[in-house]
């Protein structure tokens, strides 16, 4: 059953004031004298203050709380090249994503902008406004170039989380789920239906957790990446095998299949053929490539995940890419490394394994959950999630020496993050109240 309707979901993006997000001041603003310190004159203290040391402006401005959504809207998620006016609402979404769940202020760019080095002239030249850049929804191949020159040229965190945040938690879901089933990663085979932006970033980090590259194959919307095809790209090209297979050939005795293209494109024959015990996260979104329900039908031994609420294993971004940047942000770290970003994936992993909390419980029914083949990963509400992951990705930045401002007591950073997101969360609250 539906959770809304058109018209509901369109008059929520719409009353009582458009769209999703507004700036509110953060300091008190009532008299002359607030006047005066806000902006003229007493704003040239603080002006001077970054000149002389530019680091202080972390001090005395947002920015190092401050993210820029940045897309072009080529490739948003379900709906394509729709246009940075049209995605929009998605952008915004995001924003609210970053604020709701790790108190991360965040403000979309829409950009029309189809050229990649224009783009990245007009980012790069965001960051004294910006503390990092998270990248959505820009389309492949290009968003494998836009986001490496970023990260060359500049000196914040840069972010792709169609790429990397579905990296992290679909690692976490790999490493939980092999154990369960009794796998190792270095002898499991696995299929990637879909090798797009997403596709293509989860192979290349399952490699890097230890899935050797010769046994990974690939499909995209024209088959089986495979050395007789010519439209391969540098990013796909790693990935193609010398004999060309069907999907159904590749699945036969796999371990695990991994669906990042679209609805149906899996058969239960298909899965009738996997190895015992396989995985198989189905992760297209709103419908995955088969359903949960087929997938027990005819394999009740599998371990599944898909991108929805409403079955086990719900694989979403929102459990990681919030945390990743809360941890970044509060080291002014100066990149997002692959060290920052396994941190988060076994940070994630571990939570799975701790007995779920009452507040988790109550969020899905009473039902109760316990680390096994239907919970290899958390749920994004469990609000555990910010205490585990900044403080693995924060450490880690430390331990890089990409950290700027090393956090001395790491205990007292950790038990002072969930307090920090309820009291956002509670100001939001109070806003949402006034509205009525």
């Amino acid at each position: 059953m539906a959770l809304f309707t058109k018209e509901e979901s369109l008059r929520y993006h719409e009353a009582p004031r458009p769209g999703k997000l507004e700036v509110l001041p953060s300091k008190r603003f009532v008299d002359q004298k607030d006047l005066s310190m806000a902006y003229s004159p007493g704003v040239a203290n603080a002006c001077r203050a970054i000149e002389d040391d530019p680091a202080l402006a972390a001090r005395y401005t947002g920015r190092s709380n401050l993210v820029a959504v940045v897309s072009n809207g080529t490739a948003v998620l379900g709906l394509g090249n729709i246009g940075p006016l049209a995605g929009k609402p998605v952008m915004e979404g995001k924003c609210v994503l970053f604020k709701s769940f790790a108190d991360v202020d965040a403000y979309d760019i829409d950009l029309d902008c189809a050229d990649p080095d224009r783009l990245i002239d007009i980012v790069r030249a965001l960051e004294p406004t910006f503390g990092g850049i998270n990248l959505e929804d820009i389309k492949a191949p290009e968003c494998f170039y836009i986001e490496t020159k970023l990260k060359e040229l500049m000196n914040i965190p840069v972010f792709h989380d169609d790429q990397h945040g579905t990296a992290i938690i679909t690692g976490a879901a790999l490493l939980n789920g092999a154990e369960v089933a009794g796998l190792k990663l270095k002898d499991m085979k696995v299929v990637f239906s879909g090798a797009g932006a997403a596709g293509i970033a989860c192979a290349r980090y399952f490699v890097s957790l230890g899935v050797p590259i010769e046994n990974i194959d690939m499909f995209d919307s024209k088959g089986h990446l495979h050395a007789g095809r010519d439209n391969l790209n540098e990013m796909r090209r790693p990935f193609a095998r010398e004999t060309p297979k069907t999907l159904a050939e590749a699945l036969h005795g796999a371990n695990m299949l991994v669906g990042l293209s679209r609805k149906g494109v899996v058969t239960q024959d298909m899965v009738r053929g996997m190895a015992k015990g396989a995985l198989i996260f189905a992760c297209a979104n709103p419908d995955p490539e088969i359903s949960y329900p087929e997938v027990m039908e005819v394999r009740p031994d599998i371990i599944m995940g898909t991108g929805r609420t409403d079955f086990p294993n719900q694989v979403n971004n929102v459990s990681c890419f919030p945390y990743m940047f809360r941890g970044a942000l509060d080291v002014q770290a100066k990149a997002i490394s692959e060290g920052m970003k396994q941190a988060a994936t076994r940070a994630l992993a571990a939570l799975a394994r701790e007995p779920v909390t009452d507040e988790v419980r109550a969020a899905y029914g009473g039902q109760d959950f316990s680390f096994g083949r239907d919970y290899i990963i958390p749920k994004p509400i469990d609000t555990r999630l910010v205490e585990w992951i900044a403080p693995a990705v924060a450490q880690a930045a430390m331990d890089e020496g990409l950290a700027r401002a090393p956090i001395a007591d790491m205990a007292a950073y950790k038990n002072g993050l969930r307090a920090r997101v309820l009291a956002s969360q509670k100001r939001n609250a109070m806003l949402v109240e006034s509205y009525k």
